[in-house]
């Protein structure tokens, strides 16, 4: 609680106007929890929510909104460790604001995770777009594109999987495409694209994760990036753990927002998709 009050005014422009999905632990990490989409039980009056259609039996499910410090703090002390949030905003729900390609190492260094996520970058680029970079809070990375509210979300998963090709077809002994844990290949970096779409979800930019030294989604500068790329770790967990609910408080307060100094550019895709016609033939 006291973590996410003292981060409230950097997390919330990633939270605001955005359906929250929360993962609660009121036993802790090693205790019962859960996954909460609809409200929960109890909700003050005070607190936003936003109905959405619901692909079930239920009319719609009233999803929380999170807009402000009192809302984060309420719901950080219901046990609400990750915070999970849509690609896109009210009252544009059917067209996301960013992409996000996630990165996951299957049992390989530091080195090879930045060295495709730099990649990644250098393809984006190339096309005149501009990623940001996060960590997962686990052992990954996110790329992530942002982009103006005007493309539906069968486009951005689209895109996605173009970009994710790409990668894997200039890097393919670094890269697999394979969604089986037990088929991938040792060494490689899983490019999950297929987490783009309506009602999914993403960790929020600082959030807290439910692992062993509460380790946070930090978002990153891509010069960070590129210092990994020269560590010799030969695992990624550790290098993610760096930044933790113990110091990111004190990081941002004394550097800012990194994505903030990056620049959250709302993107269109008319351009680059014609630039990556011609250049990821």
């Amino acid at each position: 609680v006291a973590y996410y009050r003292a981060m409230a005014p950097s997390i919330l422009p990633y939270l605001k106007d955005r359906p929250l999905t929360i993962e609660r632990f009121p036993d802790g990490i090693d205790g019962e929890t859960w996954w909460e989409k609809d409200k929960p039980r109890g909700l003050p009056a005070w607190v936003r929510t936003v109905a959405v259609d619901a692909s079930t039996r239920r009319d719609h499910i009233d999803f929380v909104v999170c807009d402000d410090e009192a809302t984060l703090t309420y719901i950080a002390n219901l046990g609400s460790i990750v915070l999970h949030v849509w690609y896109s905003h009210v009252p544009t729900l059917d067209t996301p604001d960013f992409i996000l390609i996630d990165l996951d190492p299957f049992e390989c260094g530091i080195a090879t995770l930045a060295r495709v996520a730099l990649r990644f970058r250098e393809e984006l680029e190339n096309i005149g777009l501009h990623p940001l970079v996060k960590t997962t809070g686990g052992s990954g990375l996110h790329v992530v594109i942002p982009l103006e509210p005007r493309y539906d979300y069968d486009l951005a998963k689209h895109f996605a999987e173009l970009l994710a090709r790409r990668v894997n077809g200039i890097a393919p002994d670094e890269t697999t495409l394979q969604r089986t844990i037990a088929k991938r290949p040792k060494g490689t970096v899983y490019l999950d694209y297929v987490q783009v779409g309506k009602g999914k979800t993403y960790v929020a930019p600082f959030s807290a994760r439910a692992r062993d030294g509460a380790p946070v989604s930090m978002p990153l500068r891509w010069p960070e990036v590129e210092a990994m790329r020269r560590k010799r770790a030969p695992e990624t967990t550790h290098e993610m753990a760096r930044w933790t609910i113990a110091n990111v408080p004190a990081l941002v307060k004394k550097n800012g927002d990194p994505w903030a100094r990056e620049g959250w550019v709302p993107q269109r895709l008319e351009a680059p998709l014609a630039a990556a016609q011609a250049l990821w033939k």
